[in-house]
């Protein structure tokens, strides 16, 4: 045990993937390629995208999972609380549902970037994320996507609050509480927020999935991420 963790960190210290493949050779999985390598890390990633945030883009995807719920933002939640207390709770309900309404109808305009970012994958991505921290493989995808996806689902997420009438809940539920005496007029950009924690999301369940396949190895569901996952064990 005590040899082949000397031999992981070693891995560290070599950046050519012939000096990695010489170590990689002397561990249990021998005769494992560095392209075999990148190719188990691209199968886990895009599982993870099967898995997981497809999940996201079916009704109730955000709405009914508690790790990535969108709440009201902070300049919001005196609104609800407010309209609450003066017996519009239905429609205050109706808001938040709506805002996570939004998000789900934008998910699905990840999965292509998604694609190519891992389809871009260098075999030197693939030892970082294979001998990286336990959320490598979301970080990686977090640093080449963000800004596209970000760009995606801002305009979805903007059509679909007039699709799914939030533009208008909420100018409705805003107006009601901007007219109520003793309070300050509140006007948030839900269009930027919603996006935001859609994208937040996203990773969240990327990251869920992540974690279970390097820390079960039933997750693990073919040969390939068998034997490139037990690297890291």
């Amino acid at each position: 045990m005590l040899k082949r963790i000397i031999l992981i960190v070693m891995v560290f210290q070599f950046s050519a993937c012939s000096e990695l493949q010489q170590i990689v050779n002397q561990l249990p999985n021998a005769g494992i390629t560095n392209s075999q390598i990148a190719s188990g890390l691209k199968e886990a990633l895009n599982k993870g995208i099967t898995d997981k945030v497809r999940l996201l883009s079916v009704k109730d995807g955000f709405f009914k999972n508690e790790l990535v719920k969108i709440m009201l933002p902070t300049e919001l939640q005196k609104v609800d609380n407010t309209l609450r207390k003066i017996g519009l709770s239905k429609v205050a309900d109706e808001g938040l549902k709506v805002l996570n309404r939004a998000a789900e109808d934008a998910v699905g305009e990840a999965i292509p970037i998604f694609v190519d970012a891992i389809k871009g994958m260098t075999f030197t991505d693939a030892k970082h994320i294979l001998l990286g921290d336990k959320n490598a493989a979301t970080t990686y995808l977090k640093n080449k996507t963000a800004t596209d996806l970000y760009q995606k689902f801002n305009p979805i997420i903007n059509a679909s609050f007039k699709k799914v009438g939030a533009d208008i809940i909420w100018n409705n539920l805003i107006t009601k509480y901007n007219n109520l005496p003793l309070t300050n007029n509140v006007n948030p950009n839900l269009t930027d927020y919603v996006t935001t924690q859609a994208l937040k999301g996203v990773y969240t369940m990327v990251e869920v999935k992540e974690k279970e396949i390097r820390s079960n190895v039933n997750e693990r569901t073919t040969n390939l991420l068998k034997q490139v996952f037990a690297l890291q064990d």
